[in-house]
């Protein structure tokens, strides 16, 4: 009986032990005090405001309710979107910490100066963080030229 509780006793710990290490040791792809808000928003391509959407390599501020606490950078690459939130992903947030986009080629970080490549989300080479900026899922529908971003 005491055997049996001992070896209950072990496997229950080292069990806890290696759900509590997977757990902490995953990688966030933003800093813990980053904003956590519902995304959901729906932008009609076909409006005169959403014009940069309908080509490659356009993109735009969403700034509307639900895009977040600072709002969203959308690009089109090619016949897909992303979304970016606007709050740097390696910074705690602060009056100095909006994204911004660049020459059209990148999104960068005033405080810090971190650039990231606008198409993709990289880092360009010398950034200080090898975060992305946090990007939010999308679906297009091309017939009625509406783009939904959601989180």
């Amino acid at each position: 009986m005491k055997k049996t509780f001992s070896i209950l006793s072990i496997l229950t710990i080292l069990i806890f032990s290696i759900l509590t290490i997977n757990s902490c040791g995953s990688r966030e792809d933003t800093v813990s005090c980053f904003p956590s808000n519902p995304i959901n928003v729906t932008l009609n391509l076909n409006l005169p405001a959403y014009y940069n959407l309908t080509y490659d390599g356009g993109w735009i501020y969403v700034n509307e309710q639900q895009a977040g606490t600072r709002g969203l950078i959308v690009v089109r690459v090619g016949d897909n979107f992303k979304a970016y939130d606007r709050n740097a992903p390696h910074l705690c947030p602060d009056s100095n910490t909006t994204l911004e986009v660049k020459d059209n080629i990148s999104i960068l970080c005033p405080k810090d100066n971190t650039k990231w490549i606008l198409r993709t989300g990289e880092p360009q080479s010398g950034s200080p963080t090898s975060l992305p900026p946090k990007t939010y899922l999308n679906n297009y529908d091309p017939a009625t030229k509406t783009l939904n971003i959601y989180y």
